[in-house]
Formats: structure tokens, sequence, C-alpha cells
């Protein structure tokens, strides 16, 4: 917004894509630009790149680069592990089971697939958003084919024990499948796959600095799956559609870099996010946090709960003077529903309303904390007056 100081605090919603990628991105639409099935030098040229994003990706969840499949995002991520799966898997099992705050682009699908005759169990979590691992383990079941469950949920930041979670399911039945929803979690936390049971993951690209439109999808080596789109056979047969190169390589680059810094990356959020929540308390009354406490939760999520205001007017006065935050879940913001997360951890529907989610990236700054405090003080004192009458 012009002639106002910006800051940016809906890094969950979406990122800035780096200078580096983007200069990746004009070199791959000017130069690097052939179809990537030619079998010209041009078109081998884009096909090796692909593949070179393909390692990267690969090796920051510790897997084999074969493995990884090109989507244009998470939601299609999550339709194809989920729709895939439980289509190519319906003679073997109909059950297939998730939790209560998953994302729309898992919920959603789960949902599709009950009313096409799939039996599905919604697990239970408790104030803080973890999942009931004795329900997860009494579900599942000879006749379970899958489970969803996402590492780090989108709007209060609770990260799962996916590891413990895998096992669990495991244990009760091997031939289940183990789908994780990472878009929050991939970039945050070094992830494997192996050693978390994993035999699916869903990334997205936009949500670590890379543009919108690229994601992909890890599928563990022997996992029946089928495609959800079909056409001309790429990325193995899985998902048909000339590739996204410039998205592809764009992913791969900031992958790499993510991965590079993830431990000072990591540390300048959780700095952020600490000194934010402190300095908020000390000015602002009746202020809570969603879900886990914050050394628990992931580093780049706050959800804080504002008694007696409207979480919307607090998101338009903070953009007015241009400090960006969100309600929730961006993909969901203009239905105005109710969050099926916060109602599942027990806020009720005025506390609901006044909860807002900050999330921040490396590029957050701590000097700019005063500046966010009181702001959202003069804005809460306003809001609370109005309402009060």
């Amino acid at each position: 917004m012009k002639g106002v100081r910006e800051i940016y605090l809906d890094n969950a919603a979406t990122t800035k894509t780096s200078d580096k990628v983007m200069k990746k991105i004009i070199d791959m639409c000017t130069e690097f630009y052939g179809n990537p099935s030619s079998m010209h030098n041009k078109g081998l040229e884009s096909d090796n790149m692909i593949r070179e994003a393909a390692q990267i990706v690969s090796k920051a969840i510790l897997c084999s680069e074969d493995d990884i499949y090109f989507t244009s995002g998470g939601t299609e991520a999550n339709n194809m592990a989920i729709r895939g799966v439980s289509k190519a898997n319906k003679k073997r099992g109909n059950h297939i089971i998730t939790t209560e705050i998953e994302h729309s682009s898992v919920r959603n699908v789960y949902r599709s697939l009950e009313e096409e005759g799939f039996r599905v169990t919604y697990l239970n979590v408790d104030k803080e958003g973890y999942v009931n691992e004795d329900e997860l383990k009494n579900a599942v079941n000879d006749d379970t084919i899958l489970v969803s469950i996402m590492y780090v949920n989108n709007e209060i930041g609770t990260k799962q024990n996916i590891e413990k979670l895998g096992n669990i399911i495991k244990n009760k039945n091997s031939k289940t499948y183990f789908h994780v929803d990472a878009i929050q979690a991939f970039g945050k936390y070094v992830i494997n796959v192996d050693r978390e049971k994993i035999d699916l993951m869903s990334i997205s690209g936009h949500k670590i600095h890379a543009p919108k439109g690229i994601g992909a999808l890890y599928v563990r080596k022997g996992v029946k799956i089928t495609p959800i789109i079909y056409g001309g056979g790429q990325e193995g047969g899985m998902r048909s559609g000339t590739e996204n190169t410039s998205g592809i390589v764009a992913l791969g680059e900031t992958t790499k870099e993510t991965y590079k810094n993830l431990k000072v990356n990591t540390e300048k959020m959780v700095e952020f996010k600490t000194k934010l929540v402190s300095e908020l308390f000390k000015k602002v009354s009746d202020v809570y946090v969603n879900g886990p406490d914050i050394e628990k939760s992931a580093p780049h999520i706050l959800s804080l709960r504002f008694k007696d205001i409207k979480g919307e007017a607090l998101l338009h006065s903070l953009s007015d003077v241009g400090i960006y935050i969100s309600m929730g879940s961006a993909c969901a913001a203009k239905k105005h529903d109710l969050s099926k997360t916060l109602s599942s951890i027990g806020l009720t529907e005025n506390e609901i309303y006044g909860t807002v989610r900050l999330s921040f990236s490396p590029d957050n700054y701590v000097d700019d904390i005063p500046y966010i405090v009181d702001n959202i003080a003069t804005a809460v004192e306003k809001i609370r007056k109005v309402l009060k009458g």
C-alpha cells in the first residue's frame, strides 16, 4: 500500500517469492523454455532441470527422487493422495480415517468419498489440537486403507507427533497407508519419511517463498495409487499435463535455500513470536493463545483470541495501517464459516469470532514489534468501545 509502512504477518497463507527464485523463474521463461516432453536438446534441458529439482526435494525428506510427483499445489497433492489411494484400494477395504481439524483440501475430499460409500472416521483432538492416540489405535482395523493427519495445523500451529502416530497405525495394520499433509511443516522441520512411517506426503511451494501454482506429492514406492488426472502420461503417468517447469525449478531452489538456513530461520521466527507475545500481553488485556503453548507450536504460527472484539474488525483496522494478518485459513476466509479447528478445540462461537492468526517468516524483524503491538492495542481499545456502546 503506497505511503504506508507494511508488515506482512500472513505467511501461513502465502509468502513473498524471493529475489533469487524470481531470477530462476525469469531464466526458465526466457532461456530454458523447452517442453520437457520434447526430445530435442531444448526439451531435454528442461527435463534435466525437473529431475534436479526432484533430487533437491527428495533430499530434504530423505527419499528417492523417483518418489516425488510435482503438482499444481497442496490442494491437488492432497486430492491426488486421498482419492488416488482410496479408489485404488477399495476392493481391499472402504474405511478411511482423518481428523476434525484438517485443511479443507483434505476434509472435503473425505466428505466427498463418504458420499460415494466410503466409511469415514473423524478423530477428535484435545484443547491444544493433538490427536487422541487411543482413539486412533481403536479406529484402525483390518478394513482401514488410509489415514490422513496433518503435520502442522495451519490455524493454531499444533505439531503432531507424526512418528508416534505412524507407528500406532502400522502396528495396528501394516497395510494401512499413512498420508500426511505437510504443507505447513515442509521448510520448518526436518522430515524423515521412513522414520515417521509416512507413505504419502503433500507439500506446497508458495508457503516457502516459491510462487503459487506449484506443489509436490511424495508417494512411497509400492503404494497402490491411481491417477486422478489423465492425459499424456507425464510424471511417470501419475500426473498428466505439461509440467510447470519454472515452478518446479523454483520449488527446488527455495527448498535448497530453506533447508540450508533452517536452524537460523527457525530461531529468528521463534524469537519474533516469543517477543511479540510477551510485549502484547503487557499492553492488551484479555488476550489468549489458542492451541499449544508457543514453545510447543510451530515457529511461524500464532493464533490469538481477544475478548469482546470481532477478529474481522481487528484485521481491517490493522490492514489500514499496513499490518497484514488473517482470521485463520485463507482458503476458508471468504466463506465466513466457523472454523472447524477452533470449534474442535472447544472454543465458543464468540471466542472463534474474536480470533485472529499471525504467521511469520524470516523476513519479519523484532524491531517492528513495538509498531505492531501499539497498533493492535489501539485497534482493540477502539473496537471494544464501539462494541460496548
